[in-house]
């Protein structure tokens, strides 16, 4: 990455970490990942706005991004699975605090777009499923953590059943008719759910989408 677009990283993680806070990991993660790359709206990429995509879908404010990740509590965490790669600039993030990010987009031109970042960027250790993300990601489970990119009504059971015991989830899920970002920790048999902040996210949807 040049150093301008380097200063432009750094500019907009120091915003976001005078308005929330983030550590010293998810700080470097943002300063490390240009986020033009995702945006089709590059002279915008930098503000903290979500922005258009294809599909009528959204590239995350990177407020957001770092607030789901945050919740996330990654210290620690080997694996981590994302429903809805969407632009791919929240796996992006992920890659840089956690080893190993598998991501799942339903619209196949959005997961080719993601996959191709990526490989521009040379983050080597993230993987790209064009599937329905509420069927996971059976083959490399259980994760640590599990991130919905997109809101959800519910969590299906068989992600649950892909979730390590003592592992994390974060979803944008359905309260008293609003979006809550919620954070589910696994004990065993029992979740223990925790409704952090009021947000805004495209719901998410059934089944795939080809081009």
């Amino acid at each position: 990455m040049d150093s301008f677009k380097q200063k432009r990283c750094r500019a907009m993680a120091e915003e976001i970490a005078r308005q929330i806070f983030i550590n010293e990991e998810l700080f470097n993660a943002f300063v490390s990942v240009p986020r033009e790359i995702f945006s089709p709206l590059k002279a915008q990429a930098y503000r903290l706005d979500a922005l258009p995509l294809a599909n009528s879908q959204w590239i995350s404010s990177p407020l957001t991004v770092a607030k789901m990740t945050m919740a996330l509590s990654f210290k620690n965490a080997d694996s981590v699975l994302e429903i809805g790669c969407g632009s791919g600039y929240q796996a992006a993030i992920l890659s840089r605090v956690i080893r190993r990010v598998f991501t799942i987009e339903r619209i196949e031109r959005l997961a080719k777009d993601a996959a191709e970042a990526f490989r521009k960027l040379n983050f080597a250790n993230i993987n790209v499923k064009f599937d329905d993300g509420q069927n996971g990601w059976k083959n490399y489970a259980p994760y640590d953590r599990i991130l919905f990119s997109a809101h959800a009504q519910h969590i299906p059971e068989i992600l649950l059943d892909q979730l390590n015991d003592g592992g994390i989830l974060v979803a944008p899920l359905s309260h008293n008719e609003k979006q809550f970002i919620t954070r589910i920790t696994k004990n065993g048999t029992k979740l223990q759910k925790e409704i952090l902040e009021e947000c805004f996210f495209v719901p998410i949807v059934d089944g795939k989408e080809g081009f």
